[in-house]
């Protein structure tokens, strides 16, 4: 037994040594340490989870935090894959997109994507009640792999990368400030033609 347990234990031990983790049991740690988190649904089952999520990979998650994540949309389709013989759908495609953008200083947009997920579930005329019960859930299984490769996707976000994004976006919106300086400029400094009067006879 005591050799049994001894042998349980060095495979374990050689395995993650070797990198391997089951699925679903891998840490989420993440370079950044503090993250505004926000959504125009403030309270929806998604924004929700991955607070959640990132609290217990060590993130801060709290208003007012340097960088900032925002989930601009989420949207929810199905479509018909393929028919039963009486006509009603048998197979459906699931699809959840979930649009985000982070920002950092001043508000300046760092950078935006979407995340797509989709599953395909058998849709049973007879039973309406179960086959909408099984939707439910696998909308549910959506959610958090949304949420599981938007955690991927901030894993990726190292501090270089940030301050990268950062530099790139505080020098587009110093051009754009100079090119409207400019052009306010030019238009001050443009005489004004007067109207032309027309003599009244």
């Amino acid at each position: 037994m005591i050799k049994r347990n001894l042998l349980v234990m060095g495979l374990a031990v050689l395995l993650n040594a070797c990198g391997f983790q089951l699925r679903g049991t891998g840490t989420n740690e993440l370079s950044l340490k503090e993250l505004d988190v926000s959504a125009r649904n403030a309270y929806g089952e998604t924004v929700t989870q991955l607070r959640q999520t990132l609290e217990n990979s060590g993130v801060h998650v709290y208003n007012g935090a340097t960088y900032k994540l925002i989930l601009t949309d989420e949207k929810e389709t199905q479509r018909n894959i393929s028919y039963a013989s009486a006509g009603r759908a048998s197979d459906v495609e699931l699809n959840t997109a979930l649009y985000f953008e982070v920002q950092g200083r001043d508000n300046l947009p760092l950078m935006g994507d979407k995340i797509q997920v989709q599953k395909v579930v058998s849709h049973d005329g007879n039973n309406l009640v179960g086959s909408d019960s099984e939707t439910l859930q696998v909308r549910k299984e959506m959610r958090r792999e949304l949420i599981q490769r938007m955690m991927t996707r901030l894993q990726m976000l190292t501090p270089e990368k940030l301050a990268a994004l950062q530099q790139t976006a505080d020098n587009k919106a110093k051009a754009d400030a100079d090119a409207l300086k400019a052009a306010q400029e030019y238009e001050d400094n443009t005489p004004k033609q007067s109207p032309v009067e027309v003599p009244v006879e």
